[in-house]
Formats: C-alpha cells, structure tokens, sequence
C-alpha cells in the first residue's frame, strides 16, 4: 500500500487550503479499507470540483491577454489544468484475484442472421 497522504502536497498552499487539505486527509483516513464510504467521499470531491469549476471559476476566467497569458502560465509551470481523474474498470477488478473476465464480460452471441425482430422471417 502506498502512503498516504503524499507529503509535499500541502507546500507552499494558503493556510486555509491547507487545512482543508489536512481535513479531506482526515476524512478519507477516518473511511480507510470502507469502499462505500470511500467512494461517497470522492463522489462530494467530484460534486465540489464541478460545481467550483462551472461558477466560480468561469466567472473568473480572463478577460484580457495579460490575465490569459498568467493563467496559462500558472497551468504550464504549476501542473496543469485541475482534472479528477477515474478510476479504470480493470483497475477496480484488479482486487479480485478469482474473477474470470470472460464469463463478466462474454462475447456477443447473436449474429447478424440471428437478430431480427421477432415475426421477422430468418
């Protein structure tokens, strides 16, 4: 298992965001090994980073090439543009050491010839 949470990531961050930080750190730790709770918790993350982006920050998106250029700069030299990224169906699967992906996931059976409608003449 990996650390958690990474330690350089509260660096250099305005207090009130690193408390934040601290706090999302605590909750996440506090549902550790509960993957409900876990995914409720990224799920608000989600829901709070949509809701920041489509107000908020689009309201405070340049109006001008000076206040275009520092915030393409600050993307380029600070990490690029915020994304939360999800997870990939094999990576979640990845925990089941018994699961068979050919029976989850079987092939498509019917052909072309197969599928009419039904009264449909084959």
């Amino acid at each position: 298992m990996t650390d958690f949470p990474p330690g350089d990531r509260c660096d250099n961050l305005p207090e009130d965001l690193a408390t934040l930080s601290h706090l999302i750190d605590r909750a996440a730790l506090g549902r550790r090994g509960q993957s409900l709770n876990l995914l409720a918790l990224l799920r608000l993350l989600e829901q709070q980073h949509r809701d920041i982006r489509e107000t908020l920050f689009r309201d405070a998106l340049p109006d001008n090439r000076q206040h275009l250029y520092a915030l393409l700069r600050d993307i380029e030299v600070n990490g690029g543009w915020p994304y939360i990224q999800r997870m990939k169906l094999k990576a979640l699967l990845a925990n089941v050491p018994d699961l068979d992906f050919a029976s989850l996931f079987p092939p498509p059976t019917a052909t072309i010839e197969e599928d009419k409608f039904p009264g449909e003449e084959k």
